[in-house]
């Protein structure tokens, strides 16, 4: 593989980092987004617990401000489960409430698709640093100094450059191609979350607030 490498010449390295650096982005992500990261064992029995709870007692006195606080530490959704209990506990309106449920909303948003853009960057550009690398080689070709004065040139030199081309150019289409189907299995990761997100969030909401009721995730 070192081998490889070296024949590949210097335009192979900046293939290699972006490699690693998604990669890296393909297995963090992966480990994030799984379902029993986002909602671990018993985190929506209890949301809706307290939920049941505040219901049962009309002056919400069977939830405390740190059960609650425990339920935004639990997982990424935490937050969002617990905003709808949290401006229950204190009185809120449902028009309130739902406009904290959307600004916590965008946030938990964003952490699901931190990184997605970075590795749909790498599989967008692996290609076009593979042909960068192809075009090294073929400079090197025709700038021998036996390209240059008609001759034949020197077997090594030509043999060099063009397996520069064809390394880079293969590295290229090595990283790129997984590195868009990763994408793209990862996309559809964090938009399943999200869609189970706004769900259980609609379910908490409509228990607590069951005549205001309405579509407040967009």
């Amino acid at each position: 593989m070192y081998s490889i490498l070296l024949s590949a010449g210097w335009p192979i390295w900046p293939l290699l980092i972006i490699s690693i650096l998604g990669m890296a982005i393909t297995l963090e992500r992966a480990w994030y987004l799984r379902q029993i990261h986002i909602f671990p064992k018993n985190s929506l029995e209890t949301a809706f617990s307290l939920a049941n709870q505040m219901v049962s007692h009309k002056s919400e006195a069977g939830v405390s401000d740190l059960q609650v606080a425990d339920l935004a530490q639990i997982s990424p959704a935490g937050p969002l489960l617990a905003c709808t209990l949290k401006e229950k506990l204190n009185g809120s309106s449902a028009e309130v409430t739902l406009e904290e449920l959307q600004a916590s909303a965008q946030n938990t948003w964003l952490k699901l698709d931190r990184y997605l853009g970075a590795l749909a960057t790498i599989a967008t550009i692996a290609p076009l640093l593979g042909l960068f690398g192809t075009v090294v080689g073929m400079i090197e070709i025709f700038g021998s100094q036996g390209a240059i004065n008609g001759a034949s040139g020197n077997p090594q030199q030509l043999a060099h450059g063009i397996s520069v081309a064809l390394y880079n150019t293969a590295f290229g289409l090595l990283i790129a191609i997984p590195a868009l189907a990763a994408w793209r299995g990862l996309r559809a990761m964090a938009n399943q979350r999200q869609r189970e997100c706004e769900e259980f969030t609609r379910q908490l909401f409509k228990k607590l607030y069951p005549i205001d009721t309405v579509n407040f995730v967009k």
